[in-house]
């Protein structure tokens, strides 16, 4: 993240530098080194994680917003969850241009809606780049599946996961039953440290 990048030293930021270029990484933004069809989880932070969804009815249209663009680019939709200063968005799709396309509008209508809005046109930067993570198997999928519907709790925002509704738990819960979620969680519960170093 650039605010993070920013407070290392001059040598640490080299070093970086150095393993993204042998990497064949871009250097200041987030690496997408797989671009074919497959499942993924999005990721993507207000700037400097600044909280900008905190009102329930900025999420609420963020929701519809973000589901409804990926039911148009003809994704399956696996998972979400909405925050206050992200979101993640568990999705198979047939290439990962159709989500930097997807992300790059919506990112830049909130952006645009929300600064008119908070009154901070030309003078806050809303969102930084997505990031992607490519699912290896069916145990990294339910994995991740999991660590989306505990996020908020893992963000300290409710002590249940049932108290958050923005996020596709309650889908799980009308099509398979919690029940089913509970065998899920107990089948595939994520480490301690899923999520390290790339949860926004």
């Amino acid at each position: 993240m650039p605010y993070e990048y920013r407070k290392l030293s001059l040598e640490d930021r080299k070093k970086i530098l150095e393993e993204r270029k042998a990497r064949g990484y871009p250097l200041h933004q987030p690496p997408h080194p797989f671009r074919e069809a497959g499942s993924y989880l999005i990721t993507a932070a207000n700037f400097e994680h600044a909280e900008v969804m905190t009102s329930p009815e900025r999420r609420n249209e963020f929701e519809k917003r973000l589901l409804a663009g990926f039911y148009e680019i003809r994704a399956e939709i696996i998972g979400w969850v909405i925050l206050l200063n992200h979101y993640h968005i568990l999705v198979n799709v047939e290439s990962l241009e159709l989500v930097s396309n997807l992300t790059r509008q919506l990112h830049g209508l909130t952006a645009y809606e929300w600064n008119l809005q908070d009154g901070l046109t030309g003078k806050r930067k809303v969102w930084y780049r997505f990031a992607d993570r490519m699912m290896r198997n069916e145990a990294h999928l339910y994995q991740t599946l999991n660590y989306i519907h505990y996020n908020p709790v893992k963000h300290g925002l409710v002590a249940d996961v049932y108290d958050w509704p923005w996020s596709s738990l309650f889908m799980y819960v009308e099509d398979k039953g919690q029940a089913w979620l509970r065998n899920q969680w107990q089948k595939y519960k994520p480490s301690s440290d899923f999520g390290k170093g790339w949860d926004m």
